[in-house]
């Protein structure tokens, strides 16, 4: 697989799963071949979140597939990889997680403009089973109403 230009990997349930509070981007700390793995498209970010450890924020269960054409220097797929953040916004987050319960998870990883990594994480409360249920409604409604538009424009 060719290496991509811009890398845009997303976290698709998150939205389902949690209430959006606050989201914040971050730089990701990468060892040797990670980068090229996650250009090549090879990362998941659909099982993990955030976690904060001795005040310094990680990402746990971030899966970056190991590199087709590294030697025996690749990395481990699973390992936590700490986030950059402000200290400001470190202080803010870990305050938030530990008062109200919140949970923080990433949304986005991708490559900016430089080719650095990047991730989009939000501070985040999770869903009640009847809200999920709503908003599968709300979805079904809309695609309904979708339907009949353009049954009715043809």
């Amino acid at each position: 697989m060719a290496i991509q230009k811009t890398v845009k990997i997303k976290n698709r349930k998150a939205r389902f799963e949690y209430e959006i509070l606050d989201t914040y981007t971050a730089g990701i700390v990468l060892r040797g071949t990670e980068i090229k793995a996650i250009r090549e498209g090879k990362a998941s970010i659909a099982e993990s979140f955030c976690e904060f450890n001795n005040g310094e924020l990680f990402v746990i269960n971030m899966t970056v597939q190991e590199y087709s054409h590294a030697s025996h220097y690749n990395h481990a797929p699973k390992s936590e990889r700490k986030l950059l953040l402000n200290r400001s916004e470190l202080k803010k987050l870990e305050k938030e997680v530990k008062n109200s319960g919140l949970t923080i998870i990433p949304l986005v990883l991708f490559t900016n403009s430089k080719g650095l990594a990047k991730i989009d994480i939000a501070l985040a409360r999770g869903k009640k089973e009847y809200d999920k249920r709503e908003v599968i409604k709300e979805r079904d409604s809309k695609r309904q109403l979708r339907r009949i538009k353009k049954a009715f424009n043809n």
